[in-house]
């Protein structure tokens, strides 16, 4: 049972989405777990651009099944958006199977995903207002709508009213915003929607399962990112659902068993979107050239990223919490112009030394982070497609980050197009480093 996970470690924007269309090549099936059309994955092939939000970006090979898990919560709208585009461009999108199982994200979940943001003020999280939050709220309430409803009218309804009563005299009474229509909501999902929708729907569960004792490979792409995890993350600062790798089981509906490879995607350097503690972040010049050669900005949101240095503290939290076998490091080519490139390799907290993260937030917002600086390769290395092609300088920096981040780096990712890319033989990462040192 071939079963590959890719997910992100650090907080997002790592770049998922081009490991992932580098391993679809070879895999059968290419299946998102979790999250929503929060987060944006992108794609370049031959000059041309994608950026996916909900269908799985393996949907470019026209081998590969994409499947959306029962863990994912699915906004309609967005999806046939994506489905619209992807057919304009001549991309064949009939093999997407919907599981049945996966909640709705309803009209007003961004509207109170909006409403209390707003009302949060200064102590607002940062979240996207795409209605994640509620819908993943909703589901644990056992409030949810789901795909498998829109084909059951009389249950769809009635569920629909119950909810849409609560949902209502909250918008009313807590917010003065105007209610919902029951009729129009009832009248636009069960009409236009379902019809649409009926083409794809399955039983994800049996479909997966299916491809995996047939021997096929089987990809399974999580959306956000490791620090992002509702449990594991740099809590409230993060996302409604669980990114980690572990999260594919439930998400998608297999067991542990199935799991063979964990890749975990991580920049050469760290970004985050929104507020929470950052301990590498960097607020000068080198900031802002990251941003512009790294190009640092939501695909979702357009919004700024905040920059900084690899943090090998939280890569090495990942590797524990993800059970990587693996990491493709990203976007090493935009750190070619610096002299000097700096590494985290522990925290001092109140004057002690960490070199693993603390489970406690508060301290992580006074971890001062404590530095390896290494020297820079100034030089291009966009052109490489070996890993001997590279500055003695960008070699060094590499094996240092693997060595540092506990699971070994085996791709390595020098442009955002998909042939900007190399595979790490095993015997170079276990050579000594440039100069004899082995740390």
């Amino acid at each position: 049972m071939p079963g590959t996970v890719v997910v992100g470690t650090q907080w997002g924007d790592e770049g998922k989405a081009k490991v992932i269309d580098l391993l679809s090549g070879q895999a059968d099936m290419v299946v998102r777990y979790q999250g929503g059309h929060n987060a944006g994955h992108t794609v370049v092939v031959d000059g041309a651009k994608f950026a996916f939000r909900l269908i799985p970006s393996g949907v470019l090979y026209p081998h590969v099944v994409p499947v959306i898990g029962n863990g994912v919560v699915l906004d309609c709208e967005t999806l046939f958006g994506e489905l619209d585009l992807l057919a304009s461009k001549g991309i064949d999108t009939s093999r997407l199977v919907v599981s049945s199982n996966a909640h709705l994200i309803m009209p007003w979940h961004p509207l109170l995903d909006r409403l209390t943001e707003e009302a949060r003020g200064d102590a607002a999280i940062g979240t996207t207002k795409n209605g994640i939050g509620p819908a993943y709220a909703d589901k644990a309430a056992r409030e949810g709508l789901r795909v498998q409803d829109l084909f059951a009218p009389e249950r769809f309804r009635a569920r629909l009213s119950n909810v849409l009563n609560e949902k209502n005299a909250i918008l009313t009474k807590l917010h003065g915003h105007d209610p919902l229509s029951e009729s129009e909501i009832a009248d636009r999902y069960l009409g236009l929607i379902a019809d649409r929708m009926r083409a794809y729907v399955g039983d994800s569960v049996s479909v997966i399962h299916e491809a995996l004792e047939r021997g096929s490979e089987v990809l399974f792409e999580g959306a956000q990112a490791t620090f992002l995890d509702i449990d594991h993350g740099t809590y409230p600062f993060v996302t409604s659902s669980n990114p980690v790798a572990g999260a594919a089981c439930a998400g998608a509906g297999v067991g542990p068993r199935c799991l063979t490879r964990i890749v975990g995607i991580a920049k050469a350097y760290v970004t985050r979107v929104g507020a929470g503690p950052f301990p590498t972040e960097l607020t000068d010049e080198i900031g802002e050239l990251i941003v512009e050669r790294g190009q640092e900005f939501g695909t979702v949101t357009g919004r700024r990223r905040r920059p900084g240095w690899f943090d090998a503290v939280m890569q090495r939290q990942a590797t524990r919490l993800n059970s990587l076998t693996e990491i493709a490091l990203t976007k090493l080519d935009i750190l070619d112009p610096l002299a000097t490139v700096r590494v985290c390799v522990a925290y001092d907290i109140d004057g002690r030394h960490h070199e693993h993260l603390p489970s406690d937030v508060s301290m992580l917002e006074r971890a001062v982070p404590v530095y390896e600086d290494l020297p820079g390769w100034q030089a291009d290395t966009t052109s490489a497609r070996s890993i001997d092609e590279l500055p003695p300088n960008a070699q060094r920096y590499v094996r240092f980050l693997s060595r540092q981040s506990g699971a070994p780096i085996r791709i390595l990712g020098i442009g955002p197009a998909r042939d900007e890319v190399m595979n790490v033989p095993a015997e170079w990462l276990d050579a000594e480093l440039p100069g004899g040192s082995t740390r």
